[in-house]
C-alpha cells in the first residue's frame, strides 16, 4: 500500500446487510457496525432500538484507498439504500434507520456533499435524498453478535 488505510462510516437503514456490501468490496479491509450520531454514551442494541439515544445503525468501514477510493465507496453507499426516505428503509422504521453519512475529514465532507448534490441532479429518483451529512462522532461498535452477522447467519434483514 503506498496509501495507508483510510476509514469511512456511512448509516443506510439496517447494518447488517450493509456491513455485508461494504465487507465484499474489494479494497476493504474491515468492517465494523456500530452506533453513532446520538447523544447516549456506550448504547446497547435494545437502546438504540427505542429511537431514544438519537444513534443511527452505522457501519465503519476500514479502506485501502490504492484499490477502491472514498468516492466509490459513496457511489455503493447511494446504490444500496433509498436515500430519499426518512428515518426508514424497507420494513425498517426510526431514526435509528436514517440515512447518513458521518465524514471523517473536510475532503470527505466535500466528496459527500458533491456526490449527493449529483444524485439528486441525476434524476434517479424522483424526490431528493435526505441523506444527512455530518461531521462524525463517537463510533461505538455494536454487540460482536451483530459483527458480521450475514457472513455468520445468511440473515440480511433486521426486521
Amino acid at each position: 500500500m503506498n496509501q495507508p488505510p483510510e476509514k469511512a462510516i456511512f448509516a443506510a437503514g439496517c447494518f447488517w446487510g450493509v456491513e455485508e456490501t461494504f465487507r465484499t468490496t474489494e479494497g476493504v479491509i474491515d468492517t465494523r457496525v456500530g452506533y453513532t450520531g446520538g447523544h447516549t454514551a456506550n448504547p446497547t442494541y435494545e437502546q438504540v432500538c427505542t429511537g431514544t439515544t438519537g444513534h443511527a445503525e452505522a457501519m465503519e468501514v476500514t479502506f485501502d484507498p490504492d484499490i477502491v477510493t472514498y468516492s466509490e465507496l459513496l457511489s455503493i453507499f447511494w446504490d444500496l439504500h433509498d436515500p430519499t426516505t426518512v428515518n426508514r428503509q424497507g420494513p425498517d422504521v426510526g431514526t435509528q434507520y436514517r440515512s447518513a453519512i458521518f465524514y471523517l475529514s473536510k475532503e470527505q465532507q466535500e466528496a459527500a456533499e458533491e456526490s449527493k448534490k449529483n444524485l439528486d441532479a441525476s434524476g434517479k429518483y424522483s424526490k431528493p435524498a435526505v441523506t444527512e451529512i455530518t461531521k462524525a462522532t463517537e463510533f461505538y461498535p455494536a454487540e460482536e453478535y451483530h459483527q458480521k452477522y450475514v457472513l455468520k447467519t445468511g440473515r440480511h434483514t433486521c426486521a
